[in-house]
């Protein structure tokens, strides 16, 4: 009798071990392992945007008016690398070692970001005149252009795209540097970053091809 008594308050002692009742000691443990459970799971999302953002998606800045109207300077975009580009793509290249400024040095800085007009064995053809853009002999129908296409530079008309490149242009088009100067010229593949599919910003105006019908 005396030593089942004797039993029972050690036991009970070793329960109310860090003044914790068996129930209290139970909630303090739950708690802790939410607590890990939450900072492994910020940690697992982090390490998720950190690929998705670096080998899936990247953010890139508009710089320049040369895409107007359809981004304006400081916007921002999500780009995604394609397999394969198409015409209307809005496009993030970098420059490679042939790009020169007008001052016939090496470009380097921002990345460019044009829309793609013509791929790999098309032909381009433009009336600065009229300010038509034609490929493989239609005119496009661009409703997406700030201005008809009046300027010119120093490539002439038509050039067919060699193969693993595009040739892109500004939606500004009298005021963008692209493909119709030799400073730019084709764009190789290899050169494009992505694809912008969506504005991340400004808030509420996610769709940057809300001016571009693809069955065009």
């Amino acid at each position: 009798m005396f030593l089942s008594k004797r039993k029972v308050q050690v036991e009970r002692t070793e329960y109310l071990t860090d003044g914790m009742t068996p129930e209290q000691a139970k909630k303090h443990r739950k708690k802790w392992l939410r607590i890990f459970d939450l900072g492994g799971s910020i940690v697992t999302a982090i390490v998720i945007i950190f690929i998705l953002f670096t080998f899936v998606f990247r953010p890139a800045s508009v710089v320049g008016e040369s895409m107007l109207p359809t981004l304006q300077n400081g916007d921002w975009l999500i780009t995604m690398p394609q397999s394969e580009y198409e015409y209307g793509d809005i496009v993030v290249f970098t420059p490679d070692e042939n790009m020169v400024n007008h001052e016939g040095e090496p470009q380097n800085g921002e990345p460019y970001i044009k829309r793609v007009i013509a791929t790999a064995g098309q032909t381009v053809d433009i009336n600065f005149v009229s300010g038509q853009v034609m490929v493989n002999g239609e005119t496009l129908d661009e409703k997406y252009i700030l201005e008809i296409t009046r300027e010119s530079s120093d490539v002439s008309f038509p050039v067919t795209v060699p193969e693993g490149k595009v040739f892109v242009l500004g939606d500004n088009r009298n005021n963008s540097r692209d493909s119709r100067t030799s400073g730019v010229g084709f764009v190789d593949e290899e050169t494009i970053l992505g694809k912008a599919v969506f504005r991340l910003l400004p808030l509420g105006s996610f769709d940057v091809y809300e001016n571009f019908n693809p069955g065009e």
